[in-house]
């Protein structure tokens, strides 16, 4: 084989590379995302009264998207149970590090230690805007309908987050 055989394979080669994309072993596809991972991002928030707060995200298909890139602009900041109002409340912190102002939608889910008697219960915030490269806090809240004093929820997870 010729030098300039090889030359052209090797430039058809990059080029290919180049037109589909590196995708790793991913197994992703120009028509579409085929595959799904799991997002965990690490906020892990334990308060005075015990309860703790992660913000996490189940599992998220196709792995840049936009509501995989949503769970991580999602930070709790405090999760507990509001006595005064009798709600299950988690104050979150959205921010927004793109060139683009989105509404957010987040649903948190607070559950308590395994073999608690903690039914799962879950709150949903939508539209919350958040301007391009800023910070909005909000609070999500559902009712209390244990009937102790709350404290069997220790803690509070982001399931579901988007933005549009």
């Amino acid at each position: 084989m010729k030098m300039r055989h090889v030359r052209a394979i090797a430039v058809f080669g990059i080029a290919v590379v180049a037109l589909t994309g590196a995708r790793g072993s991913h197994g992703a596809s120009c028509g579409g995302s085929s595959s799904s991972g799991s997002h965990s991002s690490g906020s892990d928030h334990s308060d005075n009264d015990g309860t703790t707060g992660s913000s996490s995200g189940g599992s998220v298909s196709g792995g840049s998207g936009s509501s995989n890139k949503a769970v991580r602009d999602v930070t709790i900041d405090e999760c507990k149970y509001d006595e005064a109002t009798k709600n299950l409340v988690a104050r979150v912190t959205i921010k927004n590090d793109g060139l683009l102002d989105y509404d957010y939608d987040v649903t948190m889910k607070f559950t308590g230690d395994a073999g608690g008697t903690a039914v799962p219960a879950t709150a949903t915030k939508t539209a919350v805007a958040v301007a391009a490269g800023a910070s909005q806090s909000a609070e999500l809240t559902t009712p209390y309908t244990g009937s102790g004093d709350g404290s069997e929820y220790t803690k509070c997870e982001v399931t579901r987050a988007s933005r549009s």
